[in-house]
This record gives structure tokens, C-alpha cells and sequence, in this order.
């Protein structure tokens, strides 16, 4: 089947094939690298997404709570729960902003903040190994399909914005 843009809009079996296609692909390639390089938590009580939430806070330490909730797309509460358990299960680190004492900021303690970043280098490790036996073009390819990727990740924010109106 020819991939061409117009393909795409005409054919909604094409559609589907690649609606299905991502969500494969994405599951494979995030089972795949944990497989490899680890989790970052192996506490039974963490969810996926605190894992995730924990990743995220471990990237930017200080990260608003209002930050987060953009970046990983939950809503507030979603977010103070998060916060809560995480603060008693002793992951994460809840403060104030010295400067404007609305805001709460989040850090990790230091030994979960070690443990973290030695799962992100390990993951980085891999992928970047892997990446270095794609081909010139491949790589160029990835990178085009990575830019889509976030435009349609855009698109979808702007729909969800559009719904929750």
C-alpha cells in the first residue's frame, strides 16, 4: 500500500492500519527498552504512571504540580492524589515556592533521584545503541517521524481542550 498523504486521507482502511500500527509500535518499543535497561521502580505498589509521574520529576526537579499535570495530561486532582501517595510512600518531595507560596514544587529525595537517573542513562543507552545500526536515511526518517508524532500529540491536546470546554 502506497503511504502518500492523500492515501492517508482517502483510505480509512489506511487509518485504521496505522491507528493501530502506533499503538502497537509505541507498547513494543516501551516493553522492549524497560526488558533491556530495567524499570524504574520495581515496587509492586507503583503504578506505571507514578513510575512515569516520578520519571518526569526526576527530569526536573522543582517541577511545578500545575507542570506536570500539562506535561502528562491529568487533571489536578488526578495530580494531588498522585502527590499524596507518592509523598507518604516516600518517592517525592512536596514544597513550597519561597517565592510564590501558591505554587508547589516537587523533587525526589536523593537516593530515588539516583536510582532514576541511572534508568534514564541505561535507557538511553540502549535506544542510542540501537539507533546507531539504523542507516543515515532511517535515522532521518525517525526523526520526520518523531516531528509528526508530536504534531499529532498536538492535535489531539487541542481536541481534548475542544471537549472539556
Amino acid at each position: 500500500m502506497e503511504t502518500t498523504r492523500e492515501t492517508a486521507v482517502a483510505d480509512p482502511a489506511f487509518d485504521t492500519e496505522l491507528v493501530s500500527g502506533l499503538f502497537g509500535a509505541f507498547g513494543r518499543f516501551r516493553r522492549q527498552v524497560r526488558r533491556l535497561a530495567g524499570r524504574s521502580f520495581d515496587r509492586a505498589a507503583i503504578s506505571d504512571s507514578q513510575a512515569e509521574f516520578l520519571r518526569l520529576v526526576g527530569r526536573s526537579p522543582g517541577i511545578s504540580v500545575k507542570a506536570v499535570a500539562a506535561e502528562m495530561g491529568l487533571a489536578p486532582n488526578s495530580v494531588s492524589t498522585f502527590v499524596s501517595a507518592l509523598v507518604k510512600a516516600d518517592l517525592l518531595v512536596r514544597e513550597q515556592d519561597p517565592d510564590d507560596r501558591r505554587v508547589i514544587r516537587l523533587t525526589l529525595p536523593a537516593q530515588v533521584q539516583r536510582s532514576v537517573d541511572e534508568v534514564r542513562q541505561r535507557r538511553h543507552e540502549v535506544v542510542r545503541g540501537a539507533l546507531g545500526e539504523l542507516s543515515a536515511q532511517e535515522r532521518d526518517e525517525l526523526i520526520r517521524g518523531v516531528a509528526a508524532i508530536d504534531k499529532l500529540i498536538g492535535l489531539l491536546y487541542e481536541r481534548e481542550q475542544h471537549v472539556q470546554r
